[in-house]
């Protein structure tokens, strides 16, 4: 099991960044994804552009705050979470992940893997951030 833990921060009101995260319907921002099937409330399935598709549970959503959920696919399991803070100068976001791959040669891998993807969602989030305040 690998954990990473990232708190970035946003020049923008945390209404947006909020709403831009949770917001599934509209993902086209996600460099890495095809698509996104909202199934119902609390589970939906991202396919990536690479063909992974990973199904998701959202475990707790207390809006503008705090948005939470597991995930698992053919290779890995595992969990999110996102904390979202108002600050004077914006948003502040912690994201915390944890996975745990299902095949033992995938262990060494995770860390380097976490921390890619969190970096690319990251810069995919705040490319839009700052695409929808140009606007």
């Amino acid at each position: 099991m690998a954990t990473s833990k990232v708190t970035v921060h946003f020049s923008c009101p945390v209404q947006q960044v909020w709403h831009t995260v949770t917001d599934l319907a509209h993902t086209a921002w996600r460099s890495d994804l095809a698509q996104v099937e909202v199934l119902d409330e609390v589970h939906f399935v991202e396919h990536t552009k690479s063909g992974y598709t990973t199904n998701f549970v959202v475990t707790a959503c207390e809006p503008i705050r705090f948005w939470a959920f597991t995930m698992e696919n053919e290779n890995m399991s595992g969990s999110w979470e996102g904390v979202f803070e108002k600050t004077e100068r914006g948003t502040r976001l912690t994201c915390t992940e944890t996975v745990t791959a299902k095949r033992w040669w995938m262990h060494p891998f995770v860390p380097g893997y976490l921390k890619r993807q969190q970096k690319l969602y990251l810069d995919d989030l705040r490319r839009e951030l700052l695409r929808q305040t140009s606007l």
